[in-house]
């Protein structure tokens, strides 16, 4: 063979590979990693209100999307901090936040962190009992956020917290997150601290609307420090979305929830 022969196969091998490899590359499935984390308005399990601490536990599980609740802006417990914003400068994310109501001079509520595109923010508040001289309750909502992912294709991602003393409230929140979010052809991922357990009438309801992306042992998740009951979810709707893992994660001290790591591939 000529050498010039010899070279022009080598070129057309070289091409044809690169191209190969760069069809497979295209080809690969889309992850995204979720995070659901309650974060005690930054105090941890040792009584120290620590954003940072907070930032390096969200960091290490590289998250590209991270749905908040119990988040502090400007509130006097939490030394006035705007903990949204430390938290999206500590982590490089951008955040969006959802307030639920005005606490000690500032405002208290639920967040987003992502590393996608934010092209729509709505805030929708949910049912729930008023307080009263006898029982203390608060108001509740939900945060949803619509992302862009690298196909183009929209996400709707939502962070909420439901009623932690009233299992009545408990019930219409779900009904209520089926009635605003579960009919929207647009395919979304719901996560939040809903303070009821796997199989209770809230998650039942949540289930007729939501795959449950849960770990076959349903890890509990608080309190932080010596997990007795699982509270915290990611869910998901919608075919394109294929849960690949899901794990609690052993951080016993930086909240007193343990926040719930999910997985998901993305379909074309």
């Amino acid at each position: 063979m000529k050498l010039s022969s010899l070279y022009s196969s080598i070129s057309k091998f070289v091409v044809a590979c690169f191209v190969l490899g760069s069809f497979v590359q295209a080809a690969e499935p889309l992850k995204l990693r979720v995070l659901c984390y309650n974060i005690h308005y930054g105090q941890g399990m040792d009584g120290v209100y620590d954003i940072e601490r907070l930032a390096k536990v969200i960091k290490k599980a590289k998250p590209d999307l991270v749905a908040l609740q119990e988040v502090d802006v400007g509130v006097k417990r939490s030394s006035r901090m705007h903990e949204a914003r430390m938290l999206s400068e500590m982590t490089g994310l951008a955040v969006r936040f959802g307030p639920t109501q005005h606490y000690e001079g500032g405002l208290f509520g639920n967040a987003v962190l992502t590393n996608l595109p934010i092209t729509d923010v709505h805030i929708q508040p949910l049912p729930y009992t008023e307080s009263t001289e006898e029982l203390t309750t608060y108001p509740r909502a939900a945060i949803a956020t619509t992302v862009t992912l690298p196909s183009g294709a929209s996400l709707k991602f939502i962070s909420t917290h439901f009623q932690h003393n009233v299992p009545e409230d408990r019930v219409a929140e779900a009904k209520a997150i089926n009635q605003y979010f579960a009919d929207d052809t647009m395919p979304a991922i719901l996560a939040g601290d809903m303070n009821a357990r796997p199989g209770s009438e809230p998650i039942n309801i949540l289930e007729k609307q939501w795959k449950n992306a849960i770990d076959a042992d349903a890890t509990f998740t608080a309190p932080a420090n010596k997990p007795r009951v699982r509270i915290d979810y990611v869910f998901s709707r919608g075919s394109q979305l294929k849960m690949l893992s899901s794990e609690v994660l052993d951080e016993p001290v930086a909240s007193d929830h343990r926040p719930v790591l999910v997985v998901f591939e993305v379909k074309k």
